[in-house]
């Protein structure tokens, strides 16, 4: 916003009001997705490394 303050999707107060679940901004849910991309990220790196372990190295005579 103009005045440098985070703003949310809705009207806090008036969603809380019938909303059953709801999460503040900032922080919110955030740093879970964050920690997920990361926690993803990682798995599919390993899974990667896998693959590249598993290949023939092409100086390799078979």
């Amino acid at each position: 916003l103009d005045n440098g303050k985070l703003c949310g999707d809705v009207q806090f107060d008036t969603a809380a009001e019938r909303a059953a679940w709801i999460t503040p901004v900032p922080g919110g849910v955030g740093p879970m997705t964050i920690a997920m991309l990361l926690s993803n990220t990682l798995t599919a790196a390993s899974a990667g490394e896998s693959l590249l372990e598993a290949r023939p190295h092409p100086d390799d005579n078979y």
